[in-house]
Formats: structure tokens, C-alpha cells, sequence
């Protein structure tokens, strides 16, 4: 992997509201993971003093945020809580940090518990190949998405777009001259948001990550793909929509197709959906016709409803 575009990484950290000047303490991976070295490099662009962490050994870093006064923090959404809940078993003060900038899922509850601790904590999202992708504003409404990126949503186990609003898979292509990628499938589920943050900036708004888009499972000893029941509704043009429910009756795996058909479904189709279903996955299920847009938005093709508590 080259290098990653510091300019881009030093616009999400000043959307997060960190400014020229700040000390910032990084307690992204640097060993083995290309994250410490993204968001150093975009601190350093923005202007910033870096202070190199990396992960692991809370106590030390609670320390370290005593006797250096960081305004700016950086790592998992997570791991600030571990540092700053150690720092007030220790007595130590650790309130000089006023904004964090986090990769990975941030929970609601947790950025309020930040907020009450005086700490804006945003989000962005970044693969190793990539880099930041998109990135929050103090807005906290969706990530925007950079602007050197081309961004596509696809229905998991597919090359089709979806519609905005529609959950599928994250396809990002980026014309980097050393390292340039197309159609890049990331495997992460997000949504395009028809609307434009608060905050001003005008570039594509994705609503946050929404899982993985692989979904493949295993249904009696054998492999069920969503590119399996991509091919059963290309099969059939009056399929709109389909999911595949894994489920269990007795001691045996069951799989229940739903479909979603605009006017209708009659035995006959009912009939060849179930035979296509039995020939592409080599195993038998049922075929349920259910309402236009009855099917949760969620990006999954392939639900598994089995308990495995």
C-alpha cells in the first residue's frame, strides 16, 4: 500500500474540529496496520504535534495525557474510555482533551457519554487500501464522503447499484496515480443519505456502518452465497426484491425464500422460483411472496434466523 493522501485525512480531522497548533495523541495501530500512519500523516498536514502511541497499555497512556495536556485524541471508539476511566482510577487529570476523532462503529451512548465528559467525539470510515473514506463533522449528521473518491452502493453479491436510501455494499473507485483502484469492494454495508450535512460541506452524506455485506452461510453442510440469490431473481423478472431466511425446524435446516413481487405471485411462478432456488443452491426450501418494500433495509439477501444460543 502507498503512502496515504495526508490532505484528505487533515480535512476529516479539521471537520472534527481539531485545529493547527493541537497536540494530538494517536493511539492508532502502528505495527502491522497502516492506521497509525494515516491519521499521523493528516494530523502533521493539518498542522499538529503528533504523539505517537499506539495501542494497548492504558496506564502508561493515561500518563502520558496527564503530563502532555493533548487537546486532540485519535483511535477506536472504545479505547478513549478505557484511557480516561484509568486516569480517574489513578487521580490522574486527563480533562485537556476536548476532541477525538475514531474509526469504527460509535455507538450513540458512548458519544454521549463522551459529551458529558466535555469530549466531541466524531467518526470515520477507513480501510487499510483506502484510507479515510468519509468522515463526520461536528454536525454529527452522516460521513462525507471525500472528495478525490467515486462512490457506489451495490446490492451485496451483485455489480448493481442500489437507490439512495437503499442499503448495500460500499464500491469505491480513487484515481491515485501510485495506487489506483476500481470498483474497490469493501465489503461494509452503508447507505447514501439524500440530504447535505449541517454543516455546510456539499459532498455525498453516507449514513454510518451498517455491517458486513458477507453473508455467506453454511445450510446443511454446504455454502449458500448472495451471488446465488442474485442469480435466482435474475432468473425472473418479476422478482423485485429477495432474501433467503436460514432457519431450523426440528433437528434439520430449513430455507424459506421471500420475495418481493409488484403484482403478485401465482402457483405457477411460485413453482419455478422453488425449482430455481433448489437448482442454484442444491437445496430445497419454500417460496413466500411478500409486499413491494415488506423486506427490512438492511442490505442482507441471506438471513440466518438460527438460534445458537
Amino acid at each position: 500500500m502507498p503512502a496515504p493522501t495526508p490532505g484528505g485525512v487533515a480535512r476529516s480531522l479539521f471537520a472534527a474540529g481539531f485545529r493547527p497548533g493541537d497536540i494530538v495523541h494517536n493511539s492508532f495501530a502502528y505495527h502491522m496496520t497502516p492506521g497509525g500512519f494515516i491519521l499521523d500523516l493528516g494530523a502533521r498536514a493539518l498542522g499538529c504535534t503528533v504523539f505517537p502511541v499506539g495501542t494497548g497499555n492504558s496506564e502508561m497512556q493515561a500518563q502520558a495525557v496527564a503530563a502532555l495536556r493533548p487537546r486532540g485524541w485519535c483511535g477506536t471508539p472504545d479505547f478513549l474510555k478505557v484511557i480516561l476511566d484509568k486516569g480517574a482510577e489513578l487521580g490522574l487529570d486527563c480533562s485537556s482533551i476536548k476532541v477525538a476523532h475514531s474509526g469504527g462503529a460509535l455507538f450513540p451512548s458512548l458519544r454521549d457519554e463522551y459529551a458529558a465528559r466535555g469530549v466531541n467525539v466524531v467518526q470515520c470510515y477507513a480501510t487499510a487500501d483506502l484510507g479515510v473514506v468519509a468522515y463526520e463533522s461536528e454536525a454529527h449528521k452522516g460521513l462525507i464522503l471525500k472528495e478525490d473518491f467515486i462512490l457506489e452502493i451495490v446490492r451485496p453479491g451483485t455489480n448493481d447499484p442500489v437507490a439512495d436510501g437503499e442499503v448495500g455494499e460500499i464500491v469505491v473507485i480513487v484515481l491515485n496515480p501510485s495506487y489506483p483502484l476500481v470498483r474497490f469492494g469493501t465489503g461494509d454495508l452503508f447507505k447514501v443519505l439524500n440530504e447535505r450535512s449541517p454543516c455546510g460541506r456539499t459532498n455525498t452524506l453516507i449514513a454510518g456502518w451498517m455491517g458486513r455485506a458477507d453473508q455467506r452461510t453454511k445450510v446443511k453442510g454446504m455454502f449458500v452465497d448472495p451471488e446465488q440469490v442474485a442469480e435466482i431473481v435474475r432468473r425472473h423478472s418479476e422478482i423485485e426484491r429477495a432474501r433467503l431466511v436460514v432457519g431450523r425446524s426440528g433437528e434439520q435446516d430449513v430455507l424459506s425464500l421471500k420475495i418481493e413481487v409488484a403484482h403478485g405471485i401465482d402457483g405457477g411462478l411460485s413453482d419455478a422460483v422453488a425449482a430455481s432456488l433448489r437448482e442454484v443452491t442444491k437445496l430445497g426450501g419454500t417460496v413466500e411472496a411478500v409486499d413491494p418494500v415488506a423486506l427490512p433495509n438492511d442490505g442482507k439477501v441471506i438471513e440466518d434466523a438460527r438460534d445458537y444460543s
